[in-house]
C-alpha cells in the first residue's frame, strides 16, 4: 500500500502468512486477506471523507441554539429590583443602594468549586 510500509502486513498474524506458490486454499486466503484491505480502505476513505461534513453539522447547530436573545433592559434604562445574598447571608436588594453609591455587580461562575 501506498500509505502504510509494508501494507498492512503488520495486521496479520504470523499464522495467516502465507509461502510463494502456496495451494488453493492458500490463494483464497490471499484473496480473502486482499478484499478485506479493500473493504477497510473504502470505509477510512468513506469515513475521513464524512466527519468534517458530519461535525459542521453538529457544532454548526449548537452555535444556533446558543445564540443570546435580545436583552429586556436597553443601555441607560433603570435595572430592574432583584434581592440576592451577600457573602454574611443576609439578603440585600438593588433598591436598598438607591440615590447612595454606584452598586458593580460581578458573577464568577466557577469560584470557589471544584469545576
Amino acid at each position: 500500500m501506498w500509505f502504510a510500509p509494508g501494507g498492512f502486513r503488520h495486521l496479520l498474524s504470523s499464522r495467516t502468512r502465507l509461502a510463494p506458490g502456496a495451494g488453493p486454499q492458500d490463494r483464497y486466503l490471499r484473496r480473502t486477506r486482499r478484499m478485506h484491505k479493500g473493504i477497510t480502505v473504502l470505509l477510512f476513505g468513506m469515513l475521513a471523507l464524512s466527519a468534517p461534513p458530519a461535525a459542521n453539522r453538529l457544532w454548526g447547530q449548537a452555535e444556533k441554539k446558543d445564540a443570546m436573545p435580545d436583552p429586556a433592559v436597553k443601555v441607560g434604562d433603570m435595572a430592574p429590583d432583584f434581592t440576592l445574598m451577600d457573602t454574611h447571608r443576609n439578603q440585600v436588594s438593588l433598591h436598598d443602594f438607591r440615590g447612595k453609591k454606584n452598586v458593580a455587580l460581578a458573577f464568577y461562575i466557577f469560584a470557589f468549586t471544584g469545576g
